[in-house]
């Protein structure tokens, strides 16, 4: 789950990470009425949307006065900001913080995630903040420092030295860094992120540390914990199919194919998909119903894959373990006769069940198109998306 700058800047204030001022406006009164709480001469306005890159799109504005601030944000709220991470469609301002201006010295890039290779916290640290770590990553790799850390050990001081110590930074900036770093990662084992990302973390001309930006993604499966984070979520920010499946239980992420996957484990479900992608088709989304899945969970699968405009065939493929082949023929059967389905289905089922289950769906009269492989499937499929 991700959530916006201004949630993340007020994670840093109750956990004592230090971060610039700011107000959250939704309309221009309120973002002058912000700038004059603040008190100062010089102000940011920040488009709040789940995207990076927002700079580069118009979505981060220096104002220098209330007046100023408020023209800007009259502009900036109901923008469609389009940055690398929104694709085309781009992703509508409906708000903005507005932040004290910092007298910037110096910016740096850190990040803190969830190795799951190592199956440890990784720290990464870079001199050249402010810009996309992709592209530091590929043009200057020698400017990133990583450091992984045991979350059964913990962070230690010899993490924190090989932080400053490879990018050669003062002792005043050190000692500085040390404090910071040390807060974030409480931070990080305390509510169970995945990701937290500052960029640019900065060095004032006074001489401290502060988190000009924040990132930050939580693991849903740790959410029950941690109810007032639960609560932050903005629904307007996610894709309206990922919050339908999240309320039934169904794990899903939609893509930009047209090809509608219903599979059951996520192992399968990525094979699935290049198997797709190896025959020439483009899958629309991730979909893996899970090994318990109910007929209504199934049933509500297959009316989310049918909700997608862009899906022009359906690809079911079960290996009917732990899930029964006749359960996932049950539903696929009560989907499509209470919606109808317009577009090919093309099933795939092996496993627990099976020969129950494809009796079922011979006999529903539905318009089935059967497949004795994955990959005769596959092919079935992409021929059926490409007649449209």
């Amino acid at each position: 789950m991700n959530i916006h700058e201004y949630q993340a800047k007020s994670l840093f204030a109750l956990n004592g990470v230090p971060a610039p001022e700011g107000y959250l406006a939704h309309n221009a009164t309120e973002a002058e009425f912000a700038m004059r709480r603040l008190g100062v001469k010089v102000a940011v306005v920040k488009a709040q949307v789940h995207a990076g890159g927002r700079g580069k799109a118009g979505g981060v504005k220096l104002v220098k006065s209330p007046e100023e601030c408020a023209a800007v944000t009259e502009k900036m709220i109901g923008m469609r900001l389009v940055t690398p991470q929104t694709g085309a469609e781009g992703k509508i301002v409906h708000k903005v913080y507005i932040e004290a201006g910092s007298e910037i010295d110096k910016e740096y890039y850190l990040s803190m995630l969830v190795d799951r290779e190592s199956a440890s916290i990784a720290i990464m640290f870079s001199t050249e903040g402010g810009m996309d770590i992709e592209e530091v990553a590929e043009k200057h790799p020698e400017k990133i420092v990583s450091v992984l850390v045991d979350p059964t050990v913990g962070l230690k001081p010899f993490h924190l030295r090989t932080l400053s110590f490879a990018m050669k930074l003062s002792p005043e900036v050190s000692k500085e860094l040390h404090s910071f770093v040390e807060k974030l990662y409480k931070m990080f084992v305390k509510y169970d992120y995945s990701m937290l990302e500052i960029n640019p973390l900065i060095v004032t001309k006074q001489g401290k540390l502060l988190a000009l930006d924040g990132k930050m993604n939580f693991d849903d499966n740790a959410l029950y914990r941690h109810k007032d984070i639960e609560a932050m979520r903005d629904f307007a920010e996610e894709d309206p199919r990922e919050v339908a499946a999240s309320k039934y239980g169904l794990n899903y992420i939609g893509l930009d194919g047209n090809i509608g996957c219903l599979v059951n484990g996520a192992g399968l479900a990525m094979a699935t998909m290049d198997i797709i992608k190896l025959n020439g088709g483009s899958p629309a989304n991730f979909l893996d119903v899970g090994g318990g899945a109910t007929k209504e969970m199934v049933t509500n699968a297959f009316k989310i894959l049918l909700s997608d405009s862009k899906v022009k065939a359906l690809f079911v493929n079960i290996f009917g373990g732990i899930m029964r082949c006749d359960v996932i023929a049950d539903g696929v059967i009560a989907a499509a006769r209470e919606i109808g389905v317009k577009v090919p289905v093309v099933v795939r089922l092996e496993g627990t069940n099976v020969e129950i289950g494809r009796k079922m769906l011979m006999e529903s009269g539905l318009q089935l198109l059967a497949a004795t492989d994955m990959n005769d499937g596959a092919r079935k499929v992409v021929e059926a998306a490409r007649k449209g």
